[in-house]
Formats: C-alpha cells, sequence, structure tokens
C-alpha cells in the first residue's frame, strides 16, 4: 500500500509540473539574467518584484528548473509558510550557508518582508561566493540596498512585467481558448498571467459558439483578493477606486474626490506594490484598474457615479486653468474618463506622454514644416501650411521625438474671423469651412471660427502617441475658446474608428470632401453655440455614467443660436411678459446659452430671474439709476400703462420712455454680452 501511494504521489507530481511547464511562456530577459548567474557570469542575488499574480511563482518554478539541469542543489523558502524570524527563516534557507554550488528560492517574501534589513546586513553576508540567492516578493527592495556601495556588482533587481502580446497569445493557446474570445478577454486582462489563466478558464468552460467573453463576477471577486487582498479601511478603498478610475492620480485629485486624510491616503497609495508613478501621478496596475472599476459599477452603482462627478468635475476645471504646456495632459486625464465609450482600445495604456514633445511653432522653423508637410502629403497641403504659417505662425505647433529630436508632425488652429480672397483661394479646407459657416448660421459680430489641420508623417499616423497628442491639444482648443462659432478639423482619408471616434466626441462629418491637392479631406464640424463646452461636457459624462440615452436630454439639445438683432428682440418681448411665465417659457431665450448654463430651474424660472437681475444690475451704475427706475416701475411692479408709469415716476412722458428705450437697450447688450462670453462674464458696460 505505501509504495503504490507513493508512485501515485509521483506520477501526480509529474503530471502537474508538465501542466505547469505547457503554460510558462516568455520571460526570456529574465531567464537570461538567471542564467548568466547560474553559470557564474553574473551576480550572486536576484531581487524579483512585482504584482500579486504577475508570475513570480512561476518564474521561481523554472529557475529551480534550469538549476535542477545545471545539476545544482536547490532549496526552496516559502514566505506563506515560514515563520517570520531570523531563526526559522535560517533554519530553512541554511544549505545555501555550506555550499557553494546551492542555490536558495525565497517565494512570496513580502509576507515576511520584516526581515529584509536582517537578510541584507546579516544572512547573506555568509553566503559562499558561487551561490545563488533569488528573492521574489510584491514589494520592490528597500532603497537601502542600492545605497550602499557593497552592493552594486552583486545584486540584480529584475522587476517583473506583463507578458508581451505575444507570449499572451501562446498562453491562450496553451489553455485552448477559442479565437473569437480572445479580444475581448485579452482587452480585460492585458498581459497579466493569473488574470489571463483564470479568465481562460472561464472561456474554456463556456465555450465560445455565438458568444461575446465578458468578465463574471466571480472571476472579478477572485482577482481582487488575489491582487488586491484585505484593505485597512473604506476610506483606503475609496482612495483605491479612485486611484482605479482616473488616468492618473495626485493628492489634489484625491483631495477633490476624497476630502477626508488625501495625503495620508496618497501616501499609501505610492506604496502600494500595483501602483506605479509616472511624471504625472499614480496609477494601479492594468488588471487591477480593471477589476476595481468592473467591480465598483456592480457593487454600488451609486458611489460609482458620485465618484466619477467629482473626479470628472475636477478634472474638467483644469482643462480650463492649467498652464499652456499642461493642456495635452489635462485634456487626456479628462477623456481617460471615457476609455469604454469611445475611446481607443489602448489608451488607458499610457500613462506618460514623454515618448514624444509639443512646441510652439517659430518662424525658423517654417522649413522644418515645409519638408513634414510635403512628406505628409502633397506639394498642394504644403503648400497651404506654408502659407498659413506666415499668415498665423501663432497658430502651429511643432511635434518631436524625444529621444531624437526628429520633427514628425505639425499642427495648426486657424482662427478666422473674416477672409480675404486671397485666403480663399489659397486653401480649398479653409474656404469650404467658410462657405459652410456662412450658409448655415453666421458669425456673429466678435465671434470667430476655427479650423484644425495636422500634418503627420506617415510611420506616426493612425491610432499612435503624437496623434493623441495633436487631438488633445485640439480639444483643448475647443474646450478654452471664447466666442468660437464653429471649430472644424480637417482629416485626410479618415479610418473607420477616427470617424467612430471624432463622431463620438460631437463632431459630425460634412458629406463634401475638399482636395487642396491629391488628397480628399473630411470635415468634421461642431457648432459650439448651439452645443456649448459646459454642455458638451456634460453629454460625455452622462455617457460613461448611464450609457447614451434613448432621446436627447437637457445636456444633449441643441441650443438656439440668434442673430444679435434676434436676441434683442427676443429681450424686448420676454420684458412685456416678464409677469407671466407661462409666456417665457416660449420664449427662444430658454434655448439660448445664457439659460442653458444656469441649472437648477426651469428655463422659464432662469430666464425670469436672469431678466429681473439685469434691471437690478443698473443700479450699480450712477449713470443708469433713472434706466433703472423706469424699466423696475414698468415691469416688476406691474404698473398697466406707460402713462401711469411716467405718472408714477413724476417724470414728462417723452423723458420717461427715452429713460425706458434707453434701460432696454442697456439690458440688451448686458446680455447679449453674457451669451457670448458666458454667464460668469461681468456685465457689459457701455464707455
Amino acid at each position: 500500500m505505501s509504495s503504490g501511494s507513493t508512485d501515485k504521489s509521483g506520477l501526480l507530481g509529474r503530471r502537474l509540473q508538465a501542466a505547469r511547464e505547457m503554460t510558462f511562456v516568455g520571460r526570456e530577459e529574465e531567464l537570461a539574467v538567471f542564467n548568466a548567474a547560474l553559470y557564474g557570469g553574473g551576480c550572486g542575488v536576484l531581487y524579483v518584484h512585482g504584482p500579486g499574480g504577475i508570475g513570480k511563482s512561476a518564474l521561481l518554478r523554472r529557475f529551480a528548473h534550469e538549476a535542477a539541469v545545471a545539476g545544482r542543489p536547490v532549496s526552496m523558502v516559502d514566505g506563506h509558510m515560514s515563520e517570520p524570524s531570523p531563526a526559522a527563516y535560517e533554519a530553512e534557507a541554511e544549505p545555501v550557508l555550506r555550499d557553494a554550488d546551492a542555490v536558495l528560492l525565497v517565494d512570496n517574501f513580502e509576507r515576511i518582508q520584516g526581515l529584509e534589513g536582517w537578510l541584507r546586513e546579516r544572512f547573506l553576508p555568509r553566503v559562499p561566493v558561487g551561490a545563488l540567492v533569488v528573492i521574489a516578493g510584491r514589494n520592490p527592495p528597500d532603497m537601502r540596498w542600492r545605497a550602499d556601495p557593497g552592493w552594486a556588482g552583486v545584486l540584480e533587481v529584475l522587476p517583473l512585467r506583463d507578458l508581451r502580446a505575444g507570449d499572451a497569445q501562446a498562453l491562450l493557446d496553451s489553455c485552448g481558448v477559442p479565437a473569437e474570445l480572445r479580444e475581448p478577454l485579452l482587452a480585460f486582462t492585458g498581459g497579466h498571467p493569473l488574470a489571463l489563466l483564470l479568465g481562460a478558464s472561464v472561456a474554456v468552460k463556456d465555450g465560445g459558439a455565438g458568444r461575446r467573453w465578458t468578465p463574471h463576477q466571480d472571476l472579478v471577486a477572485t482577482l481582487l483578493d488575489q491582487l488586491v487582498g484585505e484593505l485597512p479601511s473604506e476610506a483606503h478603498r475609496h482612495a483605491l477606486e479612485i486611484c482605479a478610475h482616473a488616468y492618473t492620480t495626485t493628492e489634489d485629485l484625491l483631495r477633490a474626490a476624497l476630502p477626508k486624510d488625501a495625503g495620508t491616503l496618497f501616501r499609501w497609495l505610492r506604496r502600494l506594490p500595483f501602483v506605479e508613478s509616472s511624471s504625472l501621478g499614480l496609477f494601479p496596475h492594468d488588471v487591477v484598474r480593471e477589476v476595481l472599476e468592473a467591480d465598483l459599477r456592480w457593487r454600488d452603482p451609486q458611489r460609482y457615479a458620485v465618484m466619477h462627478d467629482r473626479v470628472h468635475a475636477h478634472l474638467a476645471k483644469k482643462v480650463r486653468t492649467a498652464t499652456d504646456p499642461d493642456v495635452p495632459g489635462a485634456v487626456a486625464a479628462l477623456l481617460h474618463l471615457h476609455r469604454d465609450h469611445g475611446a481607443p482600445a489602448d489608451f488607458h495604456g499610457r500613462h506618460d506622454e514623454g515618448g514624444f514633445q509639443e512646441e510652439v511653432s517659430r518662424r525658423e522653423d517654417l522649413g522644418t514644416l515645409l519638408r513634414v508637410a510635403t512628406a505628409a502629403g502633397d506639394a498642394a497641403s504644403a503648400g497651404c501650411a506654408a502659407f498659413w504659417a506666415e499668415r498665423q505662425p501663432e497658430a502651429f505647433r511643432l511635434y518631436r521625438q524625444t529621444e531624437t529630436g526628429e520633427p514628425v508632425a505639425f499642427s495648426a488652429w486657424l482662427r478666422l474671423s473674416e477672409l480675404d480672397e486671397e485666403e480663399l483661394t489659397a486653401d480649398p479646407i479653409v474656404a469650404m469651412a467658410w462657405a459652410h459657416a456662412r450658409a448655415t448660421t453666421p458669425l456673429r459680430t466678435g465671434e470667430h471660427l476655427a479650423v484644425g489641420r495636422a500634418w503627420v508623417l506617415p510611420p506616426y499616423r493612425g491610432n499612435s502617441p503624437v496623434m493623441d497628442l495633436i487631438q488633445w491639444r485640439m480639444i483643448s482648443n475647443c474646450l478654452r475658446a471664447e466666442q468660437m462659432a464653429w471649430s472644424y478639423n480637417a482629416v485626410p482619408r479618415p479610418n473607420h474608428a477616427w470617424v467612430k471616434r471624432l463622431r463620438h466626441y460631437g463632431m459630425r462629418d460634412l458629406s463634401e470632401r475638399p482636395r487642396p491637392g491629391d488628397d480628399t479631406y473630411t470635415l468634421f464640424v461642431h457648432d459650439w453655440r448651439a452645443v456649448p463646452a459646459r454642455a458638451w461636457l456634460e453629454r460625455m459624462n452622462q455617457l460613461l455614467v448611464a450609457g447614451p440615452a434613448d432621446g436627447p436630454g437637457a445636456a444633449t439639445a441643441k441650443l438656439a443660436v440668434l442673430s444679435q438683432a434676434e436676441f434683442a428682440e427676443a429681450v424686448r418681448k420676454a420684458l412685456r411678459r416678464l409677469s407671466r411665465p407661462d409666456a417665457l417659457a416660449a420664449s427662444p431665450l430658454t434655448r439660448t446659452r445664457l439659460i442653458a448654463e444656469r441649472t437648477g430651474q426651469s428655463p422659464a424660472t432662469a430666464l425670469g430671474d436672469l431678466l429681473r437681475q439685469a434691471i437690478d444690475d443698473l443700479r450699480e451704475d450712477p449713470r443708469s439709476v433713472k434706466f433703472h427706475r423706469a424699466l423696475s416701475v414698468t415691469f416688476l411692479r406691474g404698473t398697466p400703462t406707460q402713462e401711469l408709469a411716467a405718472e408714477r415716476l413724476g417724470l414728462p412722458f417723452t423723458t420717461y420712455r427715452r429713460h425706458l428705450t434707453a434701460g432696454v437697450e442697456r439690458v440688451c447688450a448686458d446680455l447679449w454680452h453674457r451669451e457670448l462670453y458666458g454667464t460668469d462674464a461681468p456685465a457689459y458696460r457701455s464707455t
């Protein structure tokens, strides 16, 4: 019985080992470093670290196999099973102290992290030269390893990352995942080995016929337990959820979404093994981000919506207030919140845009612009670039590769309030934009339209970091502009993904296609008077939290775009109907920017309050007090006739009429000023 039992155990062990070897893929660099150390050409201590489930234990098993093939004795210490004391550790690791050929593998070191100082200062210095020690844990080594010159040639630190795309595909091959289920599974798990294996097991069990893989809640819960584990408190959980939701997390963002103890919680976040940092802030490992997001949206949709609204409001403010060099990053952070609703699939994978840099183009860059524009398109397109660079040099941005300084792209944001014949003839794209605006709703006094252009070298087109930078700059131009009526983005031969993305952002494509040369362009247009920046952001916000609505809501409905004369006539009529809310509700003013930016009231109530406030504001200017009195007695006190109003004011009728007319004109001018510049603009004052 005993002999048979032992034999079966051996067979099962070999079967387990064979299955593990089948699913081990990649890690060539780590194996190369280990083998160099194994055969005497490398360091004596390897420190492998990475988040839970990243494959540290699998890598140590492969190291053990390589060491056995080399004929070297291997011993293993598992932090899960070991008592966290020097005596217990030394009892298990003792073979490496007496044999220069020994290999010691320490797994789950985070469980005995308190021994790190003792290990560095007391244990490892006693290991004979030639022996090899590998430490694997979730946390990176203490900085004192690197600060000590003695460890410089002895210690090699190996941060373990996700599997490469090809290795992740190979892992799914080994698991037998149907081809039609792989794309969504990879999108959720990235190259995280544990997530891939758990997701693959679900995919294989469910089968692929006619189904699309989605993460089951049991899978999400399992990954949360394995990757995140127990958290100290609800506040810590909230902080981690915010970190998962945002593009990158800074302490001020955390404070905006979770005011209490933001500093303490931020310091806690930055020490987590699955949270990394860049120049922009903190961000979690992609699979941790995905499981936290999926869990919270399913478990507590209301809390998810509240968290999102706070983060969204903070980032929208950052877009409006950021300094010019920080604008692209601010827009990227805002758009990241909509990554599941139109952003490219790998958008969330870029946490530091250091590969390319943007700079304001200078006049001496004209020759470079011509070379890039010619290589990007044709001579006609380059001619358009040169023409506008002479007329509006401040409109151009240059994009370089950071490492080489190579110019790879230019963009232009042309502000146009009037055009001469030469400008219309020089650029068919601008001419078509101008003709469209004039034929639809022409510019009003003080307004302008903008035309966005880009010239990008062929290797950098499509879904690339430099294209993202250009797009973020153009979106920021729209969100930060004052008195911009229309924006037009010219895209040569856009693919389906670009058309879908721009339409998602509320840019509709015109049916006519301008051709400045051999290339045909598509113009994507948006009327910022009909759907202003604030309403545009609210629409994007609603799409994320609630998904697309069946019909247009207040934020998505187009606003009325009135000429100055139409606007003034509507104000005059509304003043006469000020005491009748039902009549005010029919006013076209209720569909203007003036009212759309006032929330929490019905349009009719908001219009009535706005008119009364505009009348009251006249008292602030000593020159207009008499106008205020005429308007107040006529429209606010319900005087039935103008003759009676003049009598109550003790004025001759002609004087009263002059004051009343001037007062109405002042109210019209004030409200028109706010319609153009926003409701936060100071009241208009004539000079």
